[in-house]
């Protein structure tokens, strides 16, 4: 049972670092790495699991992805816009004819997904006073 631990442990780090690059590299997937270092971690490391789950960037994206009331729509739009637009970027880089279906397959089927995803309320900004002006002030 120690091997699996540290073998978890040390697919979540990698699997977090990875996302990590992939910030800066547009063809590396952040989101599911670093959920995959979540559900590594919540199966080894109580400790990184919570240290991951308060994260300042990283928190909100495990946070959404574990609670059952659904994604915001703004950010399922989002990333449908910049997955295909990834997509497309790659198939005009390599323009293979099977890497461009596999491509396209791809993006079919994580368009699907999140399109059948629940969709959570975002909530509302508060109104904001309207400033008072100095003619109304004199008045």
């Amino acid at each position: 049972m120690k091997g699996k631990r540290i073998l978890l442990l040390i697919l979540g780090w990698l699997s977090l670092i990875t996302g990590v690059i992939g910030i800066f590299l547009p063809l590396l997937p952040t989101t599911p790495l670093v959920l995959l270092a979540a559900w590594c971690f919540s199966k080894s490391s109580a400790r990184f699991h919570a240290w991951l789950l308060n994260h300042k960037f990283f928190g909100p994206i495990v946070k959404d992805w574990q609670s059952s009331d659904g994604i915001p729509r703004r950010s399922r739009n989002r990333a449908i816009l910049f997955m295909w637009a990834g997509m497309a970027i790659s198939t005009f880089l390599v323009w293979r004819f099977w890497a461009t279906i596999g491509l396209v397959f791809i993006g079919v089927c994580v368009s699907i997904y999140l399109l059948r995803m629940p969709l959570r309320s975002e909530p509302t900004k508060p109104l904001q006073p309207k400033p008072i002006e100095e003619k109304d002030k004199a008045s």
